[in-house]
């Protein structure tokens, strides 16, 4: 056993500082540490390594097949694109430059909190250029759209250390996105705030340049469905799940409803909701591999070990201590994946001390999710990117510009760990 715990450790370490491939570290590492505690390979034993992996698949991928089914058909049918180009425009109408880039900041939030993959570059390739040329400076653009991140990876449902923690603690989506939202919201409201204020300083009209003839309309297709009949399916699908609703049945019915509002044939839209679950492939593969790591970690008695030496410290305010593992793992490894190789021992530590659930689950998910982005604008997917599609932007000045939003995130979501 104390072989395995240190193949484990060994494992954590490397995950953390990136060194090797994410997932197949995790996969490859509890494998070795559970071959060296003397499990079985096969075979009927309950702790052979074939029957934990089965323990991995834990029900919440059922329930990130429900929304992906939802989604394809919504991204089939341009319902999806509606509700992100009409949140652009509401932007642009009520709060010119700075709410451009905060809506499509937010609109990039949404389409990662449900699809897996956030991807700021698809709003701001077309409303970066439009906030910039109302008088945003280019870096304040790109700092405001690329930190769709922090709310998508806060209250989405498939990135896979969020999943990997809900399996952990056994909190279904609903309350727990909700919270996530309102943690995370802040970092857009002080922003869009700051950046107002620093427009209106420089001697810019915020409001009234919003209809200025150079700016380019957020343009859709001649037939695309009305606002209002996008939006209704999501929000039947929202009232659902806070009503109680199995997530997959209530992706399902969701998708036949809309299979019905866009006069697809059941073939046609049975096609578009498998499309959606193509998706899963990266999410799935990385949820089992973490699963099957806190499965193996718990098995081996490291989760005991490090409880014996940890409660101690723990006792004063677990919950809060959680939260700032959390906040530390994020910043130290600039990577809400990587994050989980810090977490998720701790997740199951409080677990075996009886707290709440929701509380854990929302202290584990806030501080790694946020500070992600702190010192570096975020991964590949993130201010890097974004800043290739906003001429004239100093990433390093971009994300400078970022942290002060970013701390007010951290400090509401601190504040809320008392509440929940």
């Amino acid at each position: 056993m104390l072989t395995a715990q240190i193949i484990m450790l060994l494992t954590l370490l490397v995950m953390i500082l990136g060194r090797a491939p994410l997932y197949i570290t995790a996969t490859i590492g509890s494998t070795l540490a559970a071959i060296a505690a003397g499990f079985p390979l096969i075979g009927k034993d309950p702790n052979s390594i074939g029957k934990l992996l089965v323990s991995a698949m834990n029900p919440v991928i059922i329930d990130m097949l429900g929304v992906l089914l939802f989604i394809g058909i919504m991204q089939k049918t341009g319902f999806l694109n509606v509700i992100i180009y009409k949140t652009m425009e509401v932007g642009k109408q009520k709060g010119g430059a700075p709410g451009i880039a905060t809506a499509a900041g937010l609109a990039a939030a949404l389409l990662g909190a449900l699809t897996a993959f956030t991807q700021p570059v698809i709003t701001a390739t077309i409303a970066g250029p439009a906030a910039t040329r109302l008088g945003l400076h280019p870096n304040k653009t790109s700092a405001i759209i690329s930190m769709a991140n922090t709310v998508a990876n806060s209250c989405g449902f498939t990135h896979p250390t969020m999943l990997a923690i809900l399996g952990l603690t056994g909190v279904s989506f609903g309350l727990i996105n909700v919270w996530g939202f309102v943690g995370s919201i802040g970092i857009y409201v002080f922003a869009y705030w700051r950046a107002k204020r620093e427009m209106i300083a420089e001697g810019h009209y915020v409001c009234d340049n919003a209809n200025n003839s150079d700016t380019e309309d957020f343009v859709l297709p001649d037939d695309a469905p009305s606002f209002t009949k996008a939006v209704f399916p999501f929000l039947a699908l929202c009232i659902a799940f806070f009503m109680g609703v199995p997530v997959f049945i209530v992706g399902f019915i969701c998708s036949i409803l809309v299979i019905i509002m866009a006069k697809y044939t059941l073939a046609d839209g049975e096609k578009a909701m498998i499309s959606g679950v193509t998706q899963i492939a990266i999410p799935i593969v990385a949820i089992i591999s973490l699963m099957f790591m806190s499965v193996v970690i718990n098995k081996i008695g490291l989760v005991s070990v490090l409880s014996e030496y940890l409660k101690p410290f723990l006792a004063i305010a677990p919950i809060q201590i959680l939260f700032i593992i959390s906040t530390i793992a994020g910043l130290i490894t600039q990577s809400n994946a990587a994050s989980a190789a810090i977490i998720l021992p701790f997740v199951q530590i409080l677990m075996g001390m009886n707290l709440d659930p929701m509380a854990i689950s929302f202290a584990a998910i806030m501080g790694a999710a946020i500070m992600q982005l702190f010192l570096t604008g975020g991964a590949l997917t993130a201010l890097p990117v974004v800043a290739g599609v906003v001429p004239g932007t100093n990433q390093k000045l971009a994300n400078k510009w970022e942290r002060p939003a970013l701390l007010v995130g951290i400090g509401v979501s601190f504040i809320l760990s008392f509440i929940i």
